[in-house]
């Protein structure tokens, strides 16, 4: 490198990093006002079983908000199990796959207050009703959550 090209590069060198720093700069900060929301309540596990007569599920009574409902089939063939709104209208469904003899199977739903159905298609095995009260409280100053 000649001297020539020395002298350029420590008279270009200042005028980079003024440039770095200022599109660095440029990137901060926001006008916008960011409003916090709480977060939804913490899911509860809800189980249920299948038997030969009837779907069975505990608790039967909980509060709305995230919902796992964790299913085995006790039965000697496979079920379709279906979680909804009773009454449709506004409300949420969620159905499984097949879930084998002696399976299990999870279902994941945003259930709102009211009342809830748990099926499965024809077979004659009764369904469940649940209770689902008031929405729970929020997670939101609760440590260690997903």
């Amino acid at each position: 490198m000649t001297r020539r090209h020395t002298r350029m590069l420590v008279r270009l060198a200042p005028a980079g990093g003024i440039l770095a720093v200022a599109l660095a700069l440029g990137g901060c900060g926001d006008a916008k006002t960011r409003v916090s929301e709480n977060r939804p309540p913490t899911p509860i596990v809800v189980g249920a079983s299948i038997s030969t007569e009837a779907i069975n599920v505990s608790p039967r009574r909980f509060g709305a908000g995230p919902v796992h409902l964790v299913i085995t089939n006790q039965t000697q063939a496979a079920q379709q199990i279906t979680f909804e709104s009773a009454g449709g209208g506004g409300g949420f469904t969620q159905s499984t796959g097949p879930i084998n003899p002696s399976g299990t199977a999870t279902l994941t739903a945003d259930v709102p207050p009211g009342e809830a159905v748990v099926k499965v298609a024809g077979n004659g095995i009764r369904a469940a009703t649940v209770h689902v009260g008031q929405e729970r409280a929020s997670a939101q100053d609760k440590l260690l959550q997903p």
